[in-house]
């Protein structure tokens, strides 16, 4: 079942979820109760960046829409995108899937990326400066969920890259520039992952839920076409109403593994057919948080903040292994029990915030 949209998805301003010395203020509970609430309900939530950050994500779009339309229609042998589960760190450069009618470029600090056919490649303009961007933005986001289920400050600073990278260290975090649906891209006659639901042209079926292996991800696209499973199992379009500062934060694999099922994954799909007529197609931006491929997940935070752990949770995980491995969406789902709350409009949040915050855990 699909949804038109999301009404009561949590809509938080990144500047109150930013900690400070000290006693947490409530405009900062108040956003991280709303945050978490949205997360555990539906998987995905919207931030709000500062007004300025809104020019640099549309220069940086416009630049991704020109670097994608002047790819030739048929892509070479050697960048189609082989889904390679060992590679999961190391992509860089541009591949293209024409099973998924989907062109990437992935950025990923350290790491050069290859010159197809020996000739010199101009990437999209901008990335270094959206890689830090929404890069700070996934690692408030992970803080506040920190401080949301009780954990002490940063408790994920070893799985996650240096700030900033070290010499020689290649960035474990991407950010994958991607276009869905370009029409003189030639997957469109090939493509075989896309159903029709609802009336609705949708990459995936409800039987796919692609989900993403990383901790957090952070997406800013030109068009509307992002939809996720609610709490519900209703597929929702979560990106219909954005301003141009604003992007969808959802939860991955890595982060349900590190807080023992705690934070559901988000199931997501794309929805492509409102793209008739674009002669771009839909581009985004999507910065993936990932954990260091040498490193463990491991659930000894939760259990040292006094949250239960349940067997499957009990070992720590070896953060290669699990990128690896497959995760069979219908054996993942561990649903808590959230309440819910209707959040007043008033920023003056008072002594019951403490109350929702101590109720929800």
């Amino acid at each position: 079942m699909a949804g038109n949209g999301l009404p009561n998805l949590g809509r938080v301003t990144l500047t109150d979820l930013i900690p400070s010395e000290g006693l947490p203020s409530d405009s900062y509970k108040l956003a991280v109760s709303t945050l978490s609430q949205s997360l555990a309900q539906h998987s995905a939530a919207i931030i709000q960046l500062p007004a300025r950050d809104g020019a640099l994500l549309r220069s940086c779009l416009e630049s991704v829409r020109c670097y994608f339309h002047q790819k030739p229609s048929y892509p070479s042998a050697d960048i189609i995108d082989t889904n390679d589960p060992s590679q999961w760190c190391k992509t860089s450069g541009y591949y293209a899937n024409p099973q998924l009618w989907q062109e990437t470029y992935d950025f990923r600090p350290g790491l050069t990326p290859p010159e197809p056919n020996n000739e010199m490649e101009f990437p999209p303009a901008g990335l270094v400066d959206i890689f830090s961007l929404l890069g700070k933005a996934a690692r408030d986001v992970l803080d506040a969920i920190s401080f949301y289920l009780n954990l002490r400050s940063s408790p994920f600073t070893e799985i996650l890259d240096n700030v900033p990278l070290r010499n020689r260290e290649i960035s474990s975090s991407v950010l994958s520039v991607c276009c869905h649906a370009r029409p003189s891209f030639q997957g469109a006659q090939h493509h075989n992952m896309t159903t029709q639901e609802d009336g609705q042209l949708v990459m995936f079926s409800d039987h796919e839920h692609p989900v993403d292996k990383s901790l957090l991800c952070v997406v800013k696209s030109d068009k509307a076409g992002l939809q996720v499973r609610d709490f519900h199992g209703h597929w929702v379009l979560v990106d219909g109403d954005l301003g141009p500062q604003e992007a969808i934060v959802y939860t991955g694999l890595a982060l349900y593994q590190a807080t023992a099922g705690y934070i559901n994954p988000a199931l997501h799909r794309i929805e492509i057919s409102n793209l008739q007529g674009n002669m771009f197609g839909r581009c985004s931006l999507a910065f993936k948080l990932m954990p260091k491929s040498m490193t463990s997940l491991n659930c000894s935070e939760m259990r040292a903040a006094g949250h239960g752990v349940e067997a499957q949770f009990q070992l720590p995980v070896p953060v290669d292994d699990f990128m690896q491995r497959s995760h069979p969406a219908d054996q993942l789902f561990n649903r808590h029990n959230f309440p819910t709350f209707n959040f007043p409009t008033s920023h003056e949040a008072g002594p019951w915030v403490d109350e929702m915050l101590v109720q929800d855990l």
